[in-house]
């Protein structure tokens, strides 16, 4: 159960850690009572009270997948709720890559955030990469029937500048070669984004955009899901 706002600005914020990041600035893992929160500046990035958009990422592009042997590539491990939707919705013959850059978040998700995580890092389905989710994409050829990607704040380089190469022109091409026909992109983010639609149509997919209501700092907002579908 959620604090109320009055009851919350009396528990006091701890840091729990610290991650400094390749292009400079650092992430902070933040608790206050039961709450956890990682953030860039004064960004939430996640917290553990509102999940839905990001294991909406990974149910949503699940449910397009057909293969019991599905191999789906997610990119950012964050507080574990993608991998954990993802978990849900494919059997047990699929198998599921997590690429994570930052090594102190897997130290996090084996550490204070493991009531989060669960058994999901153990399970038989999954793969943990300690690598930029880019060189995973650029070394695959037609490998995945959907890569999901929550490794920023939408489609450009807020947190990690190198991240920008996944959303150009030249990165979405990429990504459409490591997808096997028919295969899903599926992106998440916090705002929406009408010429990043475009650029992923001009690079071979056809791209339905989700709306899922979240809550960011005790506000209503909405995050955007693109699920783009590589055309033959």
């Amino acid at each position: 159960m959620l604090a109320s706002p009055d009851e919350a600005a009396t528990i006091p914020v701890e840091l729990i850690g610290m991650a400094e990041l390749p292009d400079g600035g650092r992430l902070r893992l933040l608790r206050r009572g039961q709450d956890y929160s990682i953030r860039f500046g004064d960004n939430e990035l996640m917290g553990n009270q509102v999940r839905h958009s990001e294991e909406a990422l990974a149910t949503l592009a699940c449910q397009r997948i057909a293969e019991r042997d599905a191999r789906v590539l997610i990119g950012g491990l964050g507080m574990g709720f993608t991998l954990g939707a993802a978990l849900r919705s494919l059997p047990l013959t699929a198998e599921i890559m997590v690429a994570e850059l930052i090594p102190e978040i897997v130290d996090w998700a084996k550490g204070p955030l493991a009531h989060l995580f669960q058994d999901h890092l153990t399970d038989r389905r999954v793969v943990l990469e300690l690598s930029d989710v880019h060189d995973v994409i650029a070394s695959a050829a037609a490998r995945f029937d959907a890569i999901m990607l929550d490794v920023d704040n939408g489609p450009d380089g807020l947190i990690h500048l190198a991240n920008e190469r996944l959303y150009c022109n030249w990165g979405l091409r990429t990504a459409h070669a490591a997808l096997k026909t028919g295969g899903i992109l599926a992106i998440w983010s916090a705002y929406s984004d009408d010429a990043f639609v475009a650029r992923l149509q001009n690079n071979g997919f056809a791209v339905d955009e989700v709306e899922v209501a979240a809550v960011v700092d005790g506000e209503n907002t909405i995050h955007t899901v693109w699920l783009a579908s590589k055309r033959p």
